[in-house]
């Protein structure tokens, strides 16, 4: 049997958008239920985070939610799709490039890299990481910090373009700028044969902006627990701030973009 065509997506950051660990309950079952009905009119529904694949997998085992999702988009940039047996495999050649990038943005920008670092040591009291895989980040002492250290770093990237992060919170991992949350939910879109047009985004924190952008989702929108910026930059946009915190909030946007009208077709 042909697998059913993909008319939509609902795509969705996972930490505090999907879940709320303050909730009650932490996802909410009617999220799940809207989700299915939506499926059935040929939504694809992604999971789009931080978290690696195995995190997200345990994630959702954690939370209750036993129902798959179509596609998961981990580390900010990698696409998978389940496979037989539920192992969970690339999903076209994007992962590959996005990891050959990730090298080269390493080599190519180390002259930045070590400029930043020299400033996060010497000027702030955040700290400086680097993972045995050859990641690196920072983790911040408190949001101003790293509002400040965000600054000078994009100075380095009006000049490199290359040279992007992803940051959550205090914490803030480097990466090369064409692959993030946005560019990836694109990708998806392009294989399934959609566009932004067909493409519902939602997250509530920094990295997710990538996503919340009319480039990759003409549909946006957060739950009332996002932080301000995020706030701010989804209203600017035209999109949806729900009332409720997380899953509950998201139930709002799915009524808002969904509600008693006809699923956008391809």
């Amino acid at each position: 049997m042909a697998a059913p065509k993909h008319r939509f997506i609902l795509c969705f950051d996972f930490d505090g958008t999907l879940v709320h660990p303050e909730s009650d309950p932490v996802f909410h079952p009617g999220l799940g239920q809207m989700i299915q009905l939506l499926r059935a009119q040929g939504a694809a529904w992604v999971i789009n985070t931080g978290r690696s694949l195995s995190q997200t997998i345990e994630g959702l085992a954690q939370h209750g939610i036993y129902s798959e999702p179509d596609f998961i988009i981990a580390q900010e940039s990698d696409i998978y799709k389940p496979g037989f047996f539920s192992r969970w495999t690339d999903y076209g050649p994007w992962n590959r490039l996005a990891r050959r990038a990730q090298e080269r943005f390493a080599k190519d920008h180390q002259p930045s890299l070590q400029a930043i670092k020299q400033m996060v040591e010497t000027q702030t009291n955040a700290s400086f990481l680097t993972g045995d895989s050859g990641d690196m980040g920072i983790v911040a002492s408190n949001d101003a910090e790293l509002d400040g250290i965000c600054a000078y770093i994009d100075t380095h990237a009006r000049q490199f373009p290359d040279i992007g992060y992803h940051r959550n919170g205090i914490y803030l991992r480097f990466s090369h700028s064409g692959y993030s949350k946005g560019t990836a939910l694109s990708e998806l879109a392009r294989l399934l044969g959609l566009d932004s047009s067909a493409c519902f985004a939602a997250g509530d924190n920094f990295n997710d902006l990538s996503m919340l952008d009319q480039r990759h989702a003409r549909m946006i929108a957060c739950p009332s627990n996002a932080v301000d910026p995020v706030k701010q930059i989804v209203h600017s946009r035209g999109g949806f701030i729900a009332t409720r915190v997380a899953s509950e909030g998201m139930m709002e946007a799915l009524t808002h973009y969904f509600g008693g009208a006809p699923a956008p077709t391809a």
